[in-house]
């Protein structure tokens, strides 16, 4: 007699609980009150469902901001959603640690569920941070199914090192072996690892899609352990099913509340043990359909959100829109001036790069509230001042350089900066130099001109340079900096930083320098 499980993932929800766009108030099609109606259509149909998250859905939105920072509730809203919902399971996500180690260990306490992340050890106790590395779960048909939940060992490079200190990281892989050795007396049925991390080379071809830092090790996860049978992935954001790696199967079910994994397995009894005979994957799509409990249970949290959020905190002589977000990458724009400038202020320093994060961003209008802020920088990032070599500042403009490339003679965006993840947060522009990117000439020798107040840049001499502090451990392969070439450390959100910014001066006049611009063939 055959028997089913159903596996249902969520990951890198990043605080969308509700449907909603909070940079317009406007309806969207995502969050866990429209993935609800989904898991309840599941829970209804099959008997046997195991619930994971694979992390990253403690931060993201203005309501997550609040939760956090603002409203400090005396429980941690999205929590109580997971736990509405039955989580089995989750997985400590990078993005997580943002607000915190106190945060996330009150959030952790507050779950109803476990949070299992093998390979984030305290240091002093050499046990996990979530409190457990794995879960053991049986059904009532006796079908018995670990999960290992492990998270990317790349969060020192994206953490203020005082908030991890405390903390080991250990490689996703010798993590997991020792844990599926640990847990071989339980004679599972099937072993799953629910991962937050993704995949570092191309899943069919095994070609390297990005360089191999550790940030991502899925490829390697399923080519060198055995005994895998489900890989649930993450942090990519990307959508993967019915794929497999050898004899694993692989999964990532999207972002953003937008979507949702189901993986079927069905399994027939042989000598008295469960034996996997199928397997399969999809991604579902929300409906209409929204879980109005769910509304209910987070409705206090999202009133005091939205009040905040429509707070007027100053004004500007007129709108700082993006507009095109490809063509303002593309030349000196209101926009990121306005930021480079509020991060050297705070900093004191005359130079400072920054991004458009991605293309939801839509600047700021004339009249600013705390809406426009955190819908346009989203990350919480503090910021920090750099040390470094001319060589590095043109280092820099050069990996920024390869976000463009030229096709039938047009620049347009690289493609491995859209595939396998989106990663316009990855392109920076610079403020406090002069320089030139031409995308006609060969990747590692396009910037044309750099200057530094209207002379040539020294490569040899040392700068004062201000950025986020994703940006200052190397994130994104910035591999020119690093937290050593720290001399100053600025531990404020940036959101927190712009809103002062603004109610300091009150008024703001917009202005445009035009200190950079991107050109083809000296033609910009």
């Amino acid at each position: 007699m055959k028997q089913k499980i159903v596996i249902l993932q969520t990951s890198d929800v990043h605080g969308n609980i509700l449907p909603i766009n909070y940079a317009s108030n406007e309806v969207a099609n995502r969050g866990l009150a429209k993935l609800s109606e989904i898991i309840k259509e599941e829970r209804e149909n099959n008997e046997n469902i195991l619930l994971i998250d694979t992390g990253d859905i403690l931060q993201g939105t203005p309501l997550a901001y609040y939760n956090a920072r603002i409203g400090k509730a005396s429980s941690n809203g999205i929590i109580s959603v997971m736990n509405y919902l039955k989580y089995d399971a989750a997985v400590i996500g990078n993005h997580e640690f943002n607000y915190g180690q106190d945060y996330l260990r009150t959030a952790i306490s507050e779950a109803t569920f476990p949070w299992i992340s093998n390979n984030i050890l305290i240091k002093e106790t050499g046990k996990p941070l979530s409190g457990t590395g794995y879960i053991i779960k049986k059904f009532e048909n006796g079908i018995k199914l670990a999960v290992v939940g492990v998270t990317t060992k790349y969060i020192p490079h994206f953490e203020k090192p005082e908030e991890i200190s405390n903390l080991n990281f250990e490689d996703a892989v010798i993590s997991i072996k020792a844990a599926l050795k640990e847990i071989e007396e339980e004679t599972p049925d099937v072993v799953i690892v629910a991962y937050h991390g993704g995949f570092e080379r191309d899943i069919n071809t095994g070609e390297a899609v990005e360089n191999i830092t550790g940030e991502n090790q899925g490829y390697e996860l399923a080519t060198n352990i055995n005994g895998i049978d489900v890989l649930l992935t993450g942090h990519q954001h990307r959508k993967i099913a019915n794929a497999s790696i050898k004899d694993v199967h692989i999964v990532q079910p999207g972002a953003y509340g937008e979507s949702l994994a189901k993986i079927t397995l069905e399994l027939e009894k042989r000598d008295n043990r469960w034996i996997i005979c199928d397997k399969k994957s999809e991604i579902i799509i929300p409906k209409n359909k929204v879980d109005n409990n769910i509304i209910n249970l987070i409705n206090n949290l999202e009133v005091k959100t939205q009040k905040w959020l429509d707070t007027p905190i100053g004004e500007s002589n007129r709108d700082i829109l993006i507009g095109d977000p490809f063509k303002a990458r593309l030349r000196d724009n209101e926009f990121i001036e306005f930021i480079n400038k509020i991060q050297m202020e705070a900093s004191e320093t005359d130079i400072s790069c920054s991004a458009i994060f991605d293309n939801n961003c839509i600047g700021f209008k004339a009249k600013i509230t705390m809406r426009d802020i955190v819908s346009n920088y989203p990350y919480a990032n503090t910021l920090k001042v750099l040390r470094i070599k001319g060589e590095d500042i043109k280092a820099a403009l050069e990996k920024s350089a390869q976000y463009f490339c030229l096709k039938n003679n047009k620049i347009e965006i690289n493609p491995k900066f859209l595939e396998p993840k989106i990663q316009h947060y990855n392109y920076d522009m610079w403020e406090g130099i002069e320089y030139i990117i031409d995308v006609s000439k060969k990747e590692g020798n396009r910037v044309s001109k750099l200057l530094y107040k209207s002379k040539m840049l020294k490569m040899e001499e040392y700068y004062n340079v201000v950025m986020n502090s994703y940006r200052a451990g190397g994130g994104g392969d910035y591999f020119m900096f690093d937290i050593s070439k720290v001399v100053k450390d600025i531990p404020i959100d940036m959101t927190e930083i712009i809103a002062n910014y603004i109610m300091k001066h009150k008024f703001i006049e917009v202005k445009v320098n035009n200190n950079w611009k991107v050109i083809q063939n000296s033609v910009s």
